[in-house]
């Protein structure tokens, strides 16, 4: 049975359909060429473009550098949500600096990459990965994994 796709942000990112490539989306000021991510959708974010600029969805570059990193080992507090009684799954976080817009991004890294498998300016990628599942529906969201070979 195939799994319904429900990307955890809408609009974020795309190509979660099969052999689609992923990427995250963001919009560019066509005034000022500003790249934002998270999308912008109402006016450019940069205090020194002249205006009057339209914004546009543009795919994210697939690849970056590892900017920093590190490693959530306790359960966050409220307001976060979480089930008490499940095991507390440590995870490891990294921000990316985009190839081209030269941007950094903040993401999860993809189940079974830690801390000692990462060094700051390694080539990693984003990929799809999934927060999490339920009656046949996948929360879908992005993760970082290195490149094949990279460190």
């Amino acid at each position: 049975m195939e799994r319904t796709r429900t990307p955890v942000v809408s609009g974020w990112f795309t190509g979660t359909e099969a052999g689609d490539g992923f990427r995250l989306l963001g919009t560019r000021c066509s005034a000022c060429a500003s790249v934002f991510f998270p999308r912008e959708d109402a006016c450019c974010r940069n205090p020194h473009c002249p205006g009057g600029g339209e914004l546009a969805e543009v795919p994210l570059s697939p690849r970056g550098r590892v900017w920093s990193y590190t490693d959530g080992r306790y359960r966050p507090p409220a307001p976060y949500v979480s089930d008490p009684d499940a095991p507390w799954e440590p995870y490891t976080l990294v921000a990316v600096e985009l190839e081209a817009e030269r941007m950094v991004v903040l993401g999860q890294a993809a189940p079974g990459v830690t801390p000692a498998g990462l060094a700051v300016g390694m080539e990693v990628e984003v990929v799809e990965g999934v927060l999490g599942e339920d009656a046949g529906a996948a929360r879908t969201t992005w993760w970082f994994r290195p490149v094949e070979g990279a460190r």
